[in-house]
């Protein structure tokens, strides 16, 4: 069954750090295009970081509001997805999910999209809370 988990979220003050955890079940991640979306309270859902399949390109993405803070990972010999968010700032809270692109060999940037569209992600995880405030 194929399932995605995430973990590490809570309530932190701002300039702090938080390290998510996406770990999948039932697909190698390593194959695929993963991606973290956020959305905040009355805002749409938007594409935080992702990290393209190593049979693609294995390009990476960042949001401009997020490049220089957070670091997107992967382990592929635990299946797991990881974004270490630093600097945290109060815009950053969101509910954070993790996603896997439905096409083996993805990349995150295809075509004309400037950045990953979630409707392309296939597989997503339930969300985590991610908080900042002091």
């Amino acid at each position: 069954q194929v399932q995605l988990m995430e973990s590490g979220g809570g309530l932190v003050q701002p300039g702090g750090s938080l390290r998510l955890s996406c770990e999948a079940s039932g697909f190698t991640v390593e194959y695929y295009a993963m991606a973290w979306f956020r959305q905040g309270p009355g805002k749409e859902r938007e594409a935080v970081s992702c990290i393209g399949s190593s049979e693609g390109d294995g390009d990476i993405f960042y949001a401009d509001s997020v490049k220089g803070r957070f670091t997107i990972s992967r382990d592929d010999d635990t299946s797991t997805l990881y974004l270490q968010m630093d600097s945290l700032k109060p815009e950053d809270a969101a509910v954070y999910y993790c996603a896997a692109h439905e096409q083996w060999g993805s990349n995150c940037i295809e075509g004309h999209h400037p950045s990953p569209p979630p409707d392309l992600y296939r597989q997503w995880g339930r969300g985590i809370q991610v908080t900042v405030a002091s």
